[in-house]
């Protein structure tokens, strides 16, 4: 039986790196490919046995919410025009009914405040969190790697990945305990540590099977590294209550809450399909770089 049937996905944020595209639409409905990022973490929730699906969302996101519903009128156009596999990819997908919810970040006050905001939804077991801006390529879903470890372990859950040390400062970073090449004791957490005392150079990635605990910690609602409620920082005042474990994930990690990032996504999910690979590799041999 899988243990981790809840997921929250926090998309309050305002995507200010990617104006003026997300002017008007929120940064989660950035396609890679032809899919919105946020499509991408409920397929891989949805693969891990995910069973409930919580959006943290804020103002200006209510196309998130359309894009998990029903389109009637598109749906009926396709079906008189007989496009009956567009239709059936286009209702593959979407979660059963009564099983996504939403609730709102009214401020952003942090990712920590973000998660806090589903406490009533989650309620006392434990769940996953997922980060949209980030996306792991592999076979196997990063989030049912996860979920494996802790059917095994219990506990806290992290995805882990390293980072060269002069990059640190952007990161939630580890401190070690035994570490067996692939799954890491978790000792400490630090937030963005400069990279002459950060710990290690082991960093979290977006994705974290956590135990219902930290809701109670959350709720003092203290502020951590910009001003913001953290949820790195809650974490840290876990370790020792119970067991807290780094898995390194088996994938390709991506930052796509940047424009390099997300550029990077586009071409490598692109190779990955196969009814995309030949005509983009075709196009990339063709180009030409030098000066």
């Amino acid at each position: 039986m899988n243990t981790i049937r809840k997921a929250v996905f926090p998309v309050a944020g305002l995507g200010t790196r990617f104006l003026p595209a997300t002017k008007a639409i929120p940064k989660e409905m950035l396609t890679i490919v032809d899919r919105p990022l946020i499509q991408y973490v409920v397929e891989e929730a949805r693969a891990a046995g995910i069973e409930e699906f919580i959006f943290v969302t804020g103002r200006g996101k209510a196309a998130i919410e359309d894009h998990f519903d029903h389109a009637y009128e598109l749906e009926k156009t396709l079906e008189s025009r007989g496009k009956r596999l567009a239709l059936e990819e286009l209702q593959a997908w979407l979660p059963e009914a009564g099983s996504v919810m939403y609730t709102r970040q009214p401020e952003p006050l942090g990712l920590g405040h973000a998660v806090w905001c589903a406490r009533h939804l989650v309620g006392s077991e434990p769940f996953a969190v997922l980060l949209p801006d980030e996306l792991v390529l592999n076979d196997e879903p990063c989030l049912k790697q996860l979920v494996a470890i802790h059917s095994q372990t219990g506990g806290n859950v992290l995805g882990v990945f390293d980072v060269p040390r002069d990059q640190t400062n952007r990161y939630g970073i580890l401190e070690v305990g035994a570490d067996d090449g692939e799954l890491v004791e978790v000792k400490g957490l630090v937030e963005k540590p400069d990279p002459d005392s950060a710990p290690s150079t082991l960093s979290i990635t977006g994705r974290y099977i956590l135990m219902p605990d930290i809701f109670d910690i959350l709720s003092e609602q203290q502020k951590g590294a910009g001003g913001e409620i953290q949820l790195t920082d809650a974490m840290a005042r876990m370790i020792g209550q119970g067991p807290f474990h780094g898995l390194r994930f088996k994938g390709e990690r991506h930052d796509c809450g940047n424009v390099n990032g997300f550029l990077r996504a586009n071409i490598a999910f692109g190779l990955a399909r196969g009814d995309v690979a030949p005509a983009l590799k075709d196009y990339l041999e063709g180009l030409n770089f030098e000066e």
